[in-house]
């Protein structure tokens, strides 16, 4: 497939509807957890009437219109409507405070907001001083207000039907491949926010590479739950256009295992955390059950591991081996599978690194998980594994038409039509993204292999020196220690230090049945962090992890505190960990580790 240079987003998705027309494109689950439905062609007939909607409220050409939102069908149909006028799309994280929220309107020049509902609208209600230049706030669901300046979605959609359609196909003629299509906000791990401007040839572009590097086919569906906020999910939204694919939304993160099953997808996309949870969920479950159930499923691990040996070297699974692993299939990894719906063919995990033992457990039981890489600024797309040419701890060769290097420092560069306008408003900083002769760079660090396929070795900014000079990347000891089903979070210490130690949390499921059935009495759940037993357990699975570690790689201690989240700034709402925010809160406690 050769790339087409597309004028715009809305001349790609004008492509989709000429050949998908009547096909489903779009399915959500209302009140009464059943579908609604609406065809490419009828996605396009809304298109056309929000866009008017928009013109109506004088949303002119690079005007930025903010979203306050979870993911969902308005969502993907707001954002197309907005993209095919000329207009900016700026997301806002549905879990981010009010000051955030102003922080992002503000600075993105924002001049519409649409709220989810009347959670996000409070949010908006209690900046609304500081945010004057916001002419108008649309409720994604739910009624406006007694005034002019809060409507309903239908109020809004009224708005337009005296726009003719021949202003919607004037404006969108009008858009050019180097237009800004949306800015999107970096997560803020290391500071403030910066807003990358993604222009229409950085979307048409980027869809098209994926496409190229995927196994995309006719009548699939794709199961979206990641917030459309994070540029991870708006790309695979876009890619779902350009494959024709239909897309289902879940209701929320709650919900995520019941909308599985009832969404039943081909391929989905995911951050590791969702991935580590199910697992740690699949081993507690087994623990749980023990004797017979247990030996059995580590049978079929056992099994399994070979059968995926056998696959990732592209080796014939011997006769024996098929037949064992056909009996663990039906008997235990079918329930992983009916647990995903029971169409799963492959998934892409990306966004921060997926630890290798988990793509490898959930490979043996035969779930294919593709690792790649992006980064706001290249459109969250520079690298994947592919479907028929994989492995575990990489992620993978470029895109289709993206290149990459690694600078002398290690540092790893890209170059492509993926590649961000720049930061809007932030010249300096654009500046400081880019090499003298154009490579963004990301702050990786990593080798590519004769195959050109790229290990991601870990972060510039995360390196740890510790006092006896060994260069530590700590991304793959979290990741290790990770999959103990009593561990949460874990965020490696020991720059400058003798040894590494560990601030880490706790699964509080695992945590609170261990603690019943050792009779452990506590009256809240922190009590437990300093349980003598408690701190056993958990110094004893840091030292069964240890074991895989080379000794100055080692965990010598650990301290126990509540759980990273949104809400106390110690984690992005792509679920990173703010380790400069973790260090500087728990001073203290570091200190008592050395």
């Amino acid at each position: 497939m050769q790339f087409k240079d597309y004028r715009n987003v809305h001349q790609m998705l004008c492509e989709t509807i000429d050949s998908y027309s009547d096909q489903s494109a779009y399915r959500w689950l209302n009140k009464d957890t059943k579908f609604e439905t609406v065809t490419w062609k009828e996605f396009y007939s809304q298109v056309k009437a929000v866009s008017k909607a928009l013109i109506a409220l004088g949303v002119e050409k690079t005007d930025k219109v903010n979203i306050l939102s979870y993911t969902s069908y308005k969502w993907v149909l707001t954002d197309m409507a907005n993209m095919c006028i000329g207009g900016a799309t700026v997301g806002i994280y549905q879990s981010n405070l009010p000051k955030d929220c102003q922080y992002i309107i503000d600075h993105s020049d924002g001049v519409v907001i649409f709220a989810e509902n009347q959670a996000q609208l409070d949010k908006i209600l209690e900046i609304k001083q500081e945010i004057p230049n916001i002419r108008k706030v649309i409720m994604l669901s739910g009624e406006g207000l007694n005034d002019d300046w809060v409507i309903s979605y239908d109020e809004f959609l009224d708005l337009g039907k005296e726009i003719d359609t021949s202003e919607f196909e004037k404006r969108a003629a009008q858009v050019t491949p180097d237009d800004i299509a949306g800015i999107v906000y970096t997560s803020g791990t290391t500071g403030v926010p910066k807003g990358a401007m993604l222009t229409h040839d950085n979307i048409t572009f980027t869809a098209q590479s994926v496409y190229q590097s995927g196994e995309f086919h006719d009548g699939e569906d794709m199961f979206l739950f990641l917030p459309l906020a994070h540029v991870f999910a708006r790309t695979c939204s876009h890619a779902a256009v350009i494959t024709g694919n239909r897309t289902t939304f879940a209701r929320s993160i709650d919900t995520l295992l019941e909308d599985f099953g009832l969404a039943q997808p081909h391929w989905f996309i995911s951050v590791p955390r969702v991935f580590e949870k199910i697992h740690t969920k699949i081993i507690s479950g087994v623990e749980a059950k023990g004797g017979i159930a247990e030996k059995l499923f580590n049978w079929a691990c056992s099994v399994g591991t070979e059968v995926s040996h056998c696959k990732v070297d592209k080796l014939p699974i011997p006769f024996l081996t098929n037949l064992k692993y056909k009996i663990a299939t039906k008997l235990i990894f079918s329930k992983i599978h009916k647990a995903l719906g029971g169409k799963v063919k492959w998934c892409i995990s990306g966004a921060a690194p997926l630890n290798p033992d988990i793509a490898r457990f959930f490979h043996a039981a035969g779930l294919l998980i593709l690792e790649g890489i992006g980064m706001t600024e290249n459109t969250s797309f520079s690298n994947v594994n592919r479907f028929d040419l994989y492995d575990f701890g990489v992620v993978g060769p470029p895109g289709a038409g993206i290149e990459h290097k690694i600078a002398n420092d290690g540092e790893v560069l890209f170059k492509g039509r993926n590649v961000m306008k720049g930061y809007y408003k932030m010249p300096d900083k654009t500046t400081e993204t880019f090499t003298d002769d154009g490579w963004l760079m990301t702050g990786d660090l990593g080798d590519i292999d004769e195959n050109n396929v790229l290990k991601i070795t870990g972060r510039k900014k995360d390196i740890i020196i510790t006092a006896g000079g060994k260069n530590i990347a700590p991304a793959a000891i979290e990741g290790l220690m990770a999959t103990s089903k009593y561990l949460n979070q874990v965020c490696v210490i020991g720059d400058q230090r003798k040894y590494l130690s560990a601030i880490v949390t706790l699964d509080e499921d695992n945590i609170l049945d261990f603690a019943q059935a050792n009779n452990i009495d506590h009256t809240e759940y922190e009590d437990l962090f300093s349980n003598e037993k408690v701190m056993n357990l958990i110094n004893a699975e840091v030292e069964g992890k240890n074991k895989n570690l080379p000794s100055f790689e080692t965990l010598k201690k650990v301290v126990i505190v509540p759980e990273f989240t949104i809400e106390n700034k110690m984690m992005t709402p792509t679920f990173k960990i703010k380790k400069n925010v973790i260090k500087k809160e728990y001073e203290e406690e570091i200190e008592t580790l050395y």
